[in-house]
């Protein structure tokens, strides 16, 4: 209780606090854009309970791993030493994580550009298509993304009540735009194609993160920013064509 107030009282916390947030929110898009890709294949009445879960998961995992920092911390230190470089499990789970996601984003990109073939599109048959799938893909990604936030987290501050109110004020913004950036998603047929290309790119990120290749998250989501801004430019062109080409009402 003594370390909450001095907390409470000290600018350098809140500064901290409010970094780490911005931070923690950020990290949260690559997985809020998995999650709303993914849900959004679930027939409409799953969907909102399929994000529900999907994201209050990623709370509780992040939350439990916030109690195992000490492990967590451990997960940094080499295993084993490949080409040069020593590979530690965050790196393994950032690989995996990684591989699934171009993986993933390859696979709906092929079934984008050739819908007819529904034997290639691991999401359109039934069995892959259940909501029980759904919920296990999203756990796997919230995995990989919980220890990389964590990991941050730890590197950002030694604080611990600092780091669970964070991630809860970036899950809880998670949650709350959740529906309305999967809804936008799902009106926008070409923001699938650049969120799948995101997807793709942050896949990329991840294994060269856990191949040894630091890549400045800052360039990744200028990146993103940039393509996102084109495509709401795009998006205003069209709609501006549209209005032309309508005939006008009568009086």
């Amino acid at each position: 209780m003594q370390e909450i107030l001095t907390l409470v009282q000290s600018p350098e916390a809140w500064i901290a606090l409010i970094t780490l947030i911005v931070m923690e929110v950020v990290l949260g898009i690559d997985n809020l854009i998995f999650i709303s890709i993914l849900t959004n294949k679930l027939p409409p009445e799953n969907r909102v309970s399929a994000r529900r879960i999907g994201i209050g998961l990623a709370l509780v995992m992040r939350l439990a791993l916030l109690g195992t920092i000490a492990w967590i911390v451990q997960l940094t230190q080499p295993v084993f030493e490949a080409f040069g470089h020593g590979f530690s499990w965050k790196d393994m789970i950032l690989i995996a994580g990684g591989l699934f996601l171009v993986w993933k984003a390859t696979k709906e990109i092929h079934h984008s550009v050739d819908p007819s073939d529904h034997e290639e599109d691991f999401i359109a048959t039934s069995a892959i298509n259940s909501f029980a799938s759904a919920i296990g893909q999203i756990l796997l990604l919230d995995l990989v993304f919980s220890v990389d936030s964590i990991i941050t987290a730890v590197g950002m501050t030694p604080h611990l009540p600092i780091m669970v109110v964070a991630v809860v004020v970036a899950v809880t913004v998670m949650l709350f735009a959740a529906n309305p950036l999967a809804n936008f998603i799902e009106r926008n047929p070409t923001i699938v194609m650049l969120a799948l290309a995101f997807l793709l790119m942050i896949g990329t990120t991840l294994i060269a993160e856990g191949m040894g290749f630091h890549v400045p998250k800052g360039y990744v989501y200028a990146a993103m920013a940039f393509s996102a801004l084109v495509e709401v430019l795009n998006m205003v062109a069209r709609n501006a064509r549209i209005r032309k080409q309508q005939p006008a009402k009568r009086p």
